[in-house]
């Protein structure tokens, strides 16, 4: 097998790993601090185990200034988790998916108020069409699974979760040359330190099952799927990996229809498809309008 088909089928193994967890978190009924704690700590032992394999324990990897970037990259994406996680029971895995898919444009932002980054009319267009797509989804009337103000709340924590999102993506662009596995042990590890004051450990679960569930989450949906995840981007172009990344909220949403039955509204429907077709636009670098060629 190639390098390439490797790497493709570990990006999608990520990715449908991916697309479960929102099933993983609502499934465990437990609170979101509670479920992130346990993701963090489950995780960081996998982690542990992989980095230690690998030998990456060793002054020479890390500086102690990319220590520090990356342990502010665990603060930013561990509080993503925890809006992302909350997010979940209020507006439906399907809708907070396809709202945390802004992604791109938050980078895009970010990009252009922090380090002046050029906006173009084609960034712009794919802006005003995932923008028209959160309104459609606003102002749509939510299934039986989310009502009132819950609604409009799972949405703003889903736009909050992508926020933190990007700006853990531009601190971990500081981090080139620093091998992943370690900044994502890092990042599990400052989350454990950030929630252990906030856990409920004096109530942990009883049955058998949730805590399957939360060692799924830790180990599963954090340590095997930065595996793959790291693993396929080193072995595979950028734009394939782009590409391959939005098999994640189709296998959300699907996860979502299967499990708890929640069936996207039409106006719903249409505006989470406008937010991933512009995000994929936004991704590969798709362009609206055909360049002209001027004649000679």
């Amino acid at each position: 097998m190639s390098d390439k088909m490797r790497g493709t089928v570990e990006m999608t193994a990520a990715m449908v790993i991916s697309g479960t967890i929102g099933l993983f978190v609502v499934l465990s009924g437990q609170p979101v601090m509670d479920v992130v704690f346990w993701r963090c700590a489950f995780g960081a032992i996998t982690l542990l185990i992989v980095c230690a394999a690998l030998g990456l324990f060793r002054p020479e990897v890390m500086t102690r200034r990319q220590i520090g970037w990356a342990a502010a990259g665990g603060v930013a994406i561990v509080s993503n988790w925890i809006l992302l996680f909350a997010a979940f029971p209020r507006a439906s895995i399907s809708i907070a998916t396809a709202v945390y898919n802004t992604q791109p444009f938050m980078l895009v932002a970010l990009g252009a108020t922090l380090f002046g980054e050029r906006l173009t009319l084609t960034k712009l267009s794919w802006l005003g069409i995932a923008f028209g797509g959160m309104l459609l989804i606003v102002q749509s009337k939510p299934d039986a699974g989310a009502v009132g103000t819950d609604y409009l709340s799972g949405i703003l924590l889903a736009l909050g979760a992508a926020f933190f999102y990007a700006i853990a993506a531009i601190i971990t662009k500081k981090l080139k040359g620093v091998p992943p596995h370690l900044i994502a042990l890092i990042q599990v590890t400052v989350g454990i330190l950030m929630l252990a004051p906030f856990a409920n450990s004096a109530a942990l679960p009883v049955d058998a099952k949730t805590w399957t569930l939360l060692v799924a989450v830790g180990v599963v949906h954090t340590g095997v799927m930065y595996i793959l995840l790291y693993g396929a981007i080193q072995k595979l172009p950028t734009n394939l990996v782009g590409a391959l990344s939005f098999i994640y909220p189709v296998v959300a949403i699907l996860a979502d229809f299967l499990a708890f039955g929640h069936r996207l509204q039409p106006l719903q429907l249409l505006g989470a498809a406008a937010i991933l077709i512009a995000a994929a636009g936004m991704t590969l670098g798709w362009t609206l309008v055909k360049r002209r060629v001027a004649r000679a």
